[in-house]
């Protein structure tokens, strides 16, 4: 991987972590036809975040433990160190 595609994947972590996010709002906004900017993949296989399912809502998109790390290993802010509980608002849910 890359610096710039690194760069990417920690943008992408680092959105996630301040609120779970819908995963088809995920998908708009990250998910790539690009076969050399694979950040979405990246994130994923790294198991910096995942893709759950809430009932009523469907799937959403989560930091994981690992994602908090990373953040935080690279100097990045993290707005808490955990992940937000599955009664979290989703954005565009409220």
């Amino acid at each position: 991987m890359t610096d710039s595609t690194d760069a990417l994947v920690l943008d992408l972590v680092e959105w996630v972590a301040a609120e779970p996010r819908c995963y088809a709002d995920v998908m708009d906004a990250w998910r790539t036809s690009c076969p050399r900017l694979t950040v979405w993949e990246d994130a994923v296989d790294q198991g910096l975040v995942r893709r759950d399912h809430q009932a009523g809502i469907g799937a959403i998109v989560r930091v994981t433990p690992a994602g908090l790390t990373r953040l935080r290993e690279s100097g990045r802010p993290t707005l808490s160190d955990a992940s937000p509980g599955p009664d979290a608002e989703l954005r565009g849910f409220g």
